[in-house]
């Protein structure tokens, strides 16, 4: 008989599956999001995942950046859809969050690729991109079976067609929503966040054999919410705490 079973039969609870802990725009409480010091820190805390947020440029390079303008994050105004790469490369990305990060630059996806390589996985927010350029940057930095990739459905489809093997992962939306969309993509994962983390998609998702990875972002990123969403069937959680998160895991 089974060790698991054996303790069940006894009483004990069991040992569960890995909780995969996705730092949300890399550790952007003490450093600037989405940037290569965010990232370090994230594969530093124990991280599984970081959280990219991914754009174009007007001269199609791709670059971390959550807003549509830098003017939020950055010393400088503007769309980046409209900006070129050289452009952008010249805002100054960390002084706005602290004088410690002063002359830190927006990083290409490339170079967030390359640091993340052999260790951390990453969770692309496809926030503006070509589905073949996602592909082909994940390709060149040997990725390909590192990443899980949110977006849209019509997006998720065209990147799905170019390389089945990635794991794509599209918004639950609620239960009628999550059953057309396991029915279009079967997605090997399904993202919820506090709105649809309902349990009758949560069944939906579980029934199709999909990891759930669910948002724990603001009031509800604490212990008592982390395990909730674990005793729900959660296999990753995105947090802004990763450092806290894999500790409360590590000892509980």
């Amino acid at each position: 008989m089974k060790f698991a079973m054996l303790l069940m039969l006894a009483g004990l609870p069991c040992a569960t599956a890995h909780i995969a802990v996705i730092a949300h725009r890399g550790e952007h409480r003490a450093h600037p999001e989405n940037t290569l010091p965010a990232i370090q820190a994230a594969i530093d805390a124990g991280a599984d995942f970081v959280e990219l947020d991914v754009r174009t440029t007007s001269d199609g390079r791709l670059v971390l950046m959550h807003d549509g303008k830098v003017d939020r994050t950055t010393n400088g105004a503007g769309l980046v859809r409209e900006m070129t790469f050289d452009q952008v490369r010249a805002l100054d990305a960390g002084s706005k969050f602290s004088p410690q990060f002063a002359g830190t630059k927006v990083p290409s996806f490339d170079e967030a690729l390359a640091l993340a390589h052999g260790k951390i996985g990453v969770y692309v927010d496809s926030k503006d991109i070509a589905p073949a350029d996602l592909v082909s940057a994940l390709a060149r930095a040997d990725m390909l079976d590192r990443v899980v990739i949110y977006g849209g459905a019509g997006f998720l489809k065209k990147v799905q067609a170019l390389n089945p093997a990635l794991k794509i992962m599209p918004e639950a939306g609620g239960a009628a929503t999550l059953e057309k969309l396991l029915a279009d993509l079967s997605p090997r994962v399904v993202a919820f966040d506090a709105g649809d983390f309902k349990d009758d998609a949560i069944m939906l998702a579980k029934h199709a054999g999909a990891a759930i990875y669910v948002d724990r972002l603001g009031a509800a990123d604490n212990p008592a919410a982390w395990q909730d969403a674990i005793d729900r069937g959660a296999a990753g959680i995105q947090t802004d705490q990763p450092a806290e998160l894999v500790e409360y895991l590590r000892t509980h």
